[in-house]
């Protein structure tokens, strides 16, 4: 095989091309997962402060 083939078949290939594909794809998977548990983190957080303040009002300690 000569030079001029063997890039010739290397220029073909497009095996690689979906492993960068799929890597992507779970790279989107995870930016989004951490958008999510970032909003139910905050969300928790929220619900938590309403709790202690509710408590703390109950208690007469507020």
């Amino acid at each position: 095989m000569n030079l001029t083939n063997l890039l010739n078949k290397i220029g073909r290939d497009d095996s690689g091309a979906t492993a960068i594909e799929y890597g992507l794809i779970a790279a989107l998977i995870v930016i989004a997962s951490i958008g999510a548990f970032d909003a139910v983190a905050n969300e928790n957080n929220g619900i938590w402060a309403r709790v202690k303040t509710s408590v703390t009002e109950v208690m007469g300690n507020g």
